[in-house]
């Protein structure tokens, strides 16, 4: 029988522990309606000013950046975006209060999640080795 420590010995690797990756995905009466993808549409959307902008930053299609938000929007029945549609002086967008709100608990939520996970992973790969060196 050749235990963790003699494979490692063997082997001259040193022992790899879990990780745990977490993304949320937040429902509202049962329908999915915020995740990193909106998160990070908005972030673009507060950075750049631009739906369109914050889109192509991502490698999104504008159309499926305005069909993303406006389902989740729906969802929510509020509006996560002030727009102003372009002219002479060019359109513009900015989170509304609603979507600030929205974005900053989302990455408050994934850090907690993120700290949370990481004891997780730890006791995980704990119980894995106790096992393995049975």
């Amino acid at each position: 029988y050749n235990t963790g420590e003699n494979r490692r010995r063997e082997t001259g690797m040193a022992e790899a522990a879990f990780t745990l990756k977490l993304s949320p995905r937040l429902f509202w009466g049962g329908e999915k309606c915020f995740g990193p993808g909106i998160a990070e549409l908005l972030e673009g959307v507060d950075r750049e000013g631009s739906l369109r902008a914050a889109a192509c930053g991502m490698g999104m299609a504008y159309s499926k950046a305005w069909t993303a938000l406006r389902r989740c929007e729906e969802t929510l029945k509020v509006p996560l975006l002030e727009r102003k549609t372009g002219g002479r002086s060019g359109g513009h967008s900015r989170l509304t209060a609603e979507g600030l709100f929205l974005l900053e608990e989302y990455r408050r939520l994934e850090r907690r999640l993120t700290q949370e996970g990481s004891g997780l992973a730890d006791a995980f790969s704990r119980a894995w080795e106790a096992f393995r060196t049975q």
